[in-house]
């Protein structure tokens, strides 16, 4: 009856379910991590998109080569709205939509795609004569 009772080996079973609850979880870490970073990209990518904007005055040519550059750099390609076209007078307020499609999933167990939105705005720092 001693031998039922006799607990020796107990906290090898409690071991290697903390071990593999750990391993799950930096598992996880290493498949939802890379959502946040490319958030982070986003946002700063609809920064200096709007920056660029800004000191140039209008939506064009410049802006395109930056967008272009900030893609490159990045390896980002979300779509991209803007709430006007062309030259933006002095302090007029425009913005811009950065939308990306990521999936984050389990390895095998699925895979979820989410999107994620970043929004910037700025104003003019040109005056258009007319």
């Amino acid at each position: 009856m001693n031998i039922l009772k006799d607990k020796h080996g107990e906290g090898y079973i409690y071991t290697v379910i903390i071990v593999f609850v750990v391993v799950l979880m930096l598992a996880f870490a290493t498949r939802v991590l890379p959502v946040f970073i490319a958030k982070s990209k986003l946002d700063t990518f609809a920064d200096e998109a709007v920056r660029c904007a800004e000191i140039e005055g209008y939506i064009g040519n410049e802006t395109k080569n930056r967008i272009n550059e900030l893609k490159a750099n990045t390896g980002l390609d979300p779509n991209i709205n803007w709430s006007t076209t062309g030259k933006i007078q002095l302090n007029h307020i425009f913005s811009l939509v950065l939308t990306l499609e990521t999936d984050i999933g389990f390895f095998s167990f699925g895979s979820f795609p989410i999107t994620l939105a970043s929004k910037a705005t700025g104003r003019s720092e040109i005056y258009w004569k007319d």
